[in-house]
């Protein structure tokens, strides 16, 4: 029985040998300013960093983020109060968080995600995606999505195995990525995004080709990415250019924030910064950056309290599981200050909490270990059944099951929706939901020496932990739809 992954950073690293320097961090045509230059045209940027970024590629790395809790359950899906006795956390259904997020009156109304595609991105893909899906849907009473579709835009993936921990580690991101975009959104298409390789210096190119081919044909109306790395770990130019393509095709994009609070990895993908860092491709201007919660629910699927920001870095009873020690480890939502991008304008009425830097995330979703998922996983190299998983790998997509419900609420594709996202904040809309409480301060030993990264406060408005906040769907989908 597999009681978890290791994982070196939430969301899954990036690692290169040396950090190239960004020449621009604005983006012409979509109100995002920088500290640099502004990068001009869509592509011009792009074409200029190109042979820096390509000397670099080479040192990139890609792990899964995916967090398993607990051990397989072969028969049936456990309840909450199954993982509170065995396991001494919660553990949601896709009913459960349907209900969190006060979507059931958008069904009934026929929004379910009817028209709309939602991609995917990840490695390796799983070889049981489209059976494990059908068993999820069974298990919770879920109509198949209208398609499940594979594509491997960027290359040929090698045939899966069971002893590669990578691809055992990449078909759970897989699995869980589109299990929970379908469960919030379950009329809306799935497009699975497969990129043939994690390592060797080649990830972000094929990462980069497989979201601008995607971007390119139209082929989704929203982008989840769950991976990210330190920004101090290398080069990103290499990849912008697919997000402005995506800008350009009115094409939303979502990356998740990390698991590992105001820390990340270094290149050596084992090792935190001792001091606070955030997680790129989430800093991006042109994505929307999904950071992670706590939710408290009522077997019903009724808030018992209000959300707070996830951090279970010092739950002593989720460290042991995880970690198999008493921690403290890293396990918390990511969110900060980017180095690399200066504030974009959609950002200028929260100056005052992010200054001139760009700050994530934009928005939160559930993702606490605490108050784990359950998913149907069956791919050979851990054992079938139904496990806990948790992480802002599950935030990204859950809310691209949201902008889907919204797309189909508006009849047309939202785009960049960040601009959107602070103008419903600034006019305290109601189907945004403050997290006023938490932060993602983290801590661990290193070298024989304890650190304790301080991170960001949740409060009462914008803050890079929480973001403008979460949602209550109901209100939230036809706001974003009017606005986007």
């Amino acid at each position: 029985m597999i009681r978890t992954i290791a994982i070196a950073v939430g969301a899954a690293s990036l690692t290169a040998g040396a950090a190239i320097a960004v020449t621009g961090t604005g983006v012409a045509g979509s109100g995002v300013t920088g500290k640099g230059a502004t990068l001009g045209r869509a592509m011009a940027g792009h074409a200029s960093l190109a042979s820096a970024a390509s000397q670099q590629a080479a040192a990139f790395h890609a792990e899964p983020g995916i967090i398993h809790v607990t051990r397989a359950q072969p028969d049936d899906p456990p309840t909450s109060a199954d993982c509170q006795q065995q396991f001494h956390i919660a553990c949601y259904d896709p009913a459960q968080i349907q209900q969190a997020y006060n979507l059931t009156p958008l069904y009934n109304a026929g929004i379910n995600g009817s028209g709309r595609t939602i991609a995917v991105v990840d490695v390796f893909g799983s070889p049981t995606i489209s059976a494990d899906l059908t068993q999820f849907d069974s298990a919770f009473s879920l109509p198949d999505p209208p398609s499940l579709r594979v594509i491997a835009p960027a290359g040929h993936i090698p045939n899966y195995n069971k002893n590669n921990a990578d691809m055992v580690g990449w078909a759970g991101e897989t699995t869980l990525d589109v299990e929970y975009a379908h469960a919030l959104a379950p009329n809306a298409k799935i497009l699975v995004v497969e990129v043939p390789e994690s390592g060797a210096g080649n990830f972000v190119a094929q990462a980069s080709r497989a979201v601008n081919y995607v971007a390119q044909h139209h082929l989704a109306d929203v982008i989840s990415e769950s991976f990210g790395g330190a920004e101090q770990n290398g080069s990103v130019s290499r990849y912008r250019y697919a997000y402005q393509t995506a800008q350009r095709n009115h094409i939303t994009v979502l990356a998740s924030t990390g698991d590992t609070g105001a820390a990340n990895t270094g290149t050596d993908n084992r090792t935190y910064y001792t001091h606070p860092t955030t997680s790129w491709p989430a800093t991006d201007p042109l994505v929307t950056a999904v950071g992670g919660t706590d939710v408290h629910l009522f077997a019903s699927g009724v808030r018992s309290s209000r959300d707070t920001v996830w951090n279970d870095t010092y739950n002593g009873s989720t460290q042991r599981f995880i970690f198999n020690n008493s921690g403290p480890n890293p396990l918390a939502a990511g969110g900060g200050a980017s180095t690399l991008f200066g504030r974009p304008s959609y950002q200028n009425s929260v100056r005052s909490t992010v200054g001139g830097h760009r700050g994530i995330p934009d928005i939160s979703m559930s993702g606490a270990c605490s108050a784990a998922v359950n998913v149907y996983q069956s791919f050979p190299g851990q054992a079938a059944g139904y496990y806990a998983v948790c992480g802002t790998s599950e935030s990204a997509p859950l809310f691209a099951g949201v902008v889907a419900l919204a797309a189909q609420k508006a009849g047309h594709d939202l785009g960049l929706i960040n601009p959107a996202l602070y103008k419903l904040s600034a006019e305290h809309a109601p189907g945004i939901i403050r997290v006023t409480s938490g932060n993602n301060t983290v801590s661990f030993t290193q070298h024989g020496h304890r650190y304790t990264v301080r991170g960001y406060q949740a409060r009462n408005g914008y803050s890079r932990v929480a973001g403008v906040g979460t949602i209550n769907g109901q209100l939230f989908v036809p706001e974003l739809a009017k606005l986007a």
